[in-house]
This record gives C-alpha cells, sequence and structure tokens, in this order.
C-alpha cells in the first residue's frame, strides 16, 4: 500500500498537467496498472500513459456484451500503442448470460447479479492476479455523483492508490486532446451497466 497524505498532494496536482501527474506518480509504484473499457475517450489516457510507461499492465474487463465498434476500436489501439493488454471476461458467456437473466435494465431486481457477473467477478479476479499498488483510471469530475466526490488522487476499498491525470478536464479538453493528437473518439461506446452516461459503472465503487 502507498501511503501518502492524499488531501495534501491533491491540492499539489490540482493545477499540474495530465503528464506532471503521471510523472509525479510514477516513482511511488511497484506494481501499477490502468483499466480501461475502450471507451468514448479510452485513447486519451491510453496515448499519455504510453508515452511514460510503454510496459504497464492495461487491464480490460470485457463484459462480452460490446459493439463491434467498440472491439474494433480497442484492436486499433491495442495495436498502435502495443498494449499489454489483459483481458477479464465473465465466466459465463454471453449468450447463456442472455438466455439466463438477459441484459436487465437498471431497475430491474437481476441488474445486480448481471453488473457481478460481467464487471465486478472480472475485476476483482484481475485485482487477484496483479496485485497493484497504484491504478491509473480515466475518471473525471461531473461525470457521476460518485466520480464528483473523488479527486485526482483517491484510495479504492482495498487500499490502491488511485491516479485520475484528466479528472478536471471537460469533454472539450479531451475532444481537442484527441483532434491535436489525430487519435479516435469510440462515439458508439455503449455500457450494458451503466446504460445512462451519469451513472456509475460498478468497478469504482471498489
Amino acid at each position: 500500500m502507498i501511503k501518502i497524505d492524499i488531501e495534501k498532494f491533491n491540492k499539489e496536482l490540482r493545477n499540474m498537467t495530465p503528464e506532471d501527474i503521471i510523472d509525479w506518480a510514477l516513482p511511488y509504484s511497484e506494481k501499477r496498472i490502468i483499466t480501461t473499457s475502450f471507451g468514448i475517450y479510452s485513447a486519451v489516457l491510453l496515448n499519455t500513459i504510453n508515452k511514460k510507461d510503454k510496459k504497464i499492465d492495461v487491464i480490460w474487463c470485457d463484459t462480452g456484451f460490446n459493439s463491434s465498434n467498440t472491439y474494433n476500436h480497442a484492436n486499433f489501439l491495442i495495436k498502435k500503442f502495443n498494449l499489454k493488454i489483459n483481458i477479464y471476461s465473465p465466466l459465463v458467456s454471453s449468450a447463456y448470460l442472455k438466455s439466463l437473466i438477459g441484459v436487465p435494465t437498471v431497475d430491474d431486481p437481476n441488474h445486480e447479479e448481471f453488473t457481478k457477473i460481467v464487471k465486478l467477478e472480472p475485476f476483482q479476479r484481475a485485482i487477484k492476479i496483479h496485485e497493484p499498488d497504484l491504478w491509473f483510471t480515466n475518471i473525471r469530475a461531473k461525470q457521476s455523483t460518485y466520480r464528483n466526490s473523488k479527486d485526482i488522487l483517491s484510495l479504492s476499498k482495498n487500499g490502491i492508490l488511485k491516479v485520475s491525470p484528466f479528472y478536471y478536464w471537460s469533454d472539450k479538453d479531451l475532444d481537442d486532446y484527441l483532434s491535436a493528437n489525430k487519435l479516435p473518439k469510440n462515439e458508439s461506446y455503449y455500457d450494458p451497466i451503466k446504460v445512462f452516461g451519469n451513472r456509475e459503472c460498478g468497478i469504482h465503487l471498489q
């Protein structure tokens, strides 16, 4: 576990660039990961981290319910950055899960179980295998009530230091970054867990 004064460093990092935040965090870590869903702005963090640490373990919890566009987007970025990708999928197929409980809406009693099967169990498996002390993520303020309560630095439930270099960036900031770096945007990304963009996917509650 990385032991630092999170409140103090959040104040110091507030006005730093994402690149500087990453540079600040790397020396603290011996075993680090970056998570991605290959969502709308996934190329931003992957591109920035790739410039700093090309050997970092990239964790993708693939629900099995992504669109063909998302799989194409993922394959493009994996090849472009030569990512050290680690894919964790549900222990049952999407076809079996659909036959069992379908794809529940957020108000369906089965939604919690669906979330556990397609997102939480694969993620918990990944954490157990990799045992990271630092976790780079692309959560940002104003994405959800939960994420708005966080900051650049936060702790997961099991004590992993989470670093969100782009926490205070707006959609426009990220769009400008993609344009300047000639990177793709996954416009059609859909998360069956969140359904709506302002809901939490579950992983970051861990």
